[in-house]
């Protein structure tokens, strides 16, 4: 019994590793189409898709799976290719957070629904259009990887235009406005340093500091329940929380 109770753990932890993997494969996928769809089919002529393209190789998403993506944006597959488009909803989780959310879809009324049913069972109340995007400001970042010699970044960060360099012990990123995000992209790779990733990212203009135990655990179970949706692609928000508090909450 104790050999079978381990196997079913084994199953039951690879599900749940599956299920992950492939609602990242979703997500990513869905960015390509979008990015084909709104620009040329082509990554070396369309930086959005180039993007997207190198975060699906990064998720180990299959060539056939990125082409696919990249002919179904492109119309190829005529009317009976997925009609996604980009969406900005916004609300308020517990204590007052305010929390963007960025999503593709091909169904307004079913994402819009389960967005609300997302804040109403955690605490929250989905927003009308604006009612809190004015306290973010949305930049271009590039974040680097390995180790990084802070005077050579501020360097090359400062020729490709960059307007902020934010560093600690593990990580680097780099805030430029999003109309320079090729140029910074471009300029720090050839000056050699290894990019992880390259995004558009909203930025608080205020924060929230949550301290109430059952207050964080309700947020971050409504930020998990929105990550959590086919549809949804990135949640922001603008709360503060200790580390400890954090760790707390999720456990």
């Amino acid at each position: 019994m104790a050999g079978h109770s381990k196997w079913a753990n084994i199953k039951r932890q690879k599900a749940r590793v599956d299920a992950v993997k492939g609602k990242t494969f979703a997500k990513l996928s869905r960015q390509i189409i979008v990015a084909a769809r709104t620009g040329v089919p082509d990554p070396e002529g369309n930086f959005q898709l180039r993007t997207a393209i190198d975060k699906a190789k990064a998720a180990g998403i299959p060539n056939e799976n990125i082409e696919r993506a990249i002919a179904k944006g492109s119309g190829q597959f005529g009317s009976d290719g997925d009609n996604f488009e980009e969406i900005r909803y916004e609300g308020y989780g517990p204590a007052g957070v305010a929390i963007l959310i960025e999503a593709f879809t091909d169904n307004r009324n079913r994402t819009a629904a389960d967005l609300r049913r997302a804040f109403t069972k955690n605490g929250g109340n989905l927003g009308e259009t604006g009612c809190v995007s004015w306290m973010f400001e949305q930049k271009g970042v590039v974040s680097l990887d390995g180790t990084v010699a802070e005077e050579q970044l501020l360097e090359a960060s400062l020729e490709g235009g960059a307007e902020d360099v934010q560093m600690d012990a593990e990580t680097a990123e780099v805030f430029t406005e999003i109309s320079n995000l090729e140029t910074l992209n471009h300029t720090l790779k050839e000056k050699g340093f290894q990019v992880r990733d390259v995004e558009l990212r909203w930025i608080p203009g205020n924060t929230v500091e949550v301290t109430d135990p059952d207050l964080a655990r309700s947020l971050l179970k409504l930020i998990d329940a929105l990550e959590d949706l086919d549809d949804v692609q990135n949640v922001t928000t603008n709360f503060e929380m200790a580390e400890e508090l954090m760790s707390l909450s999720m456990a």
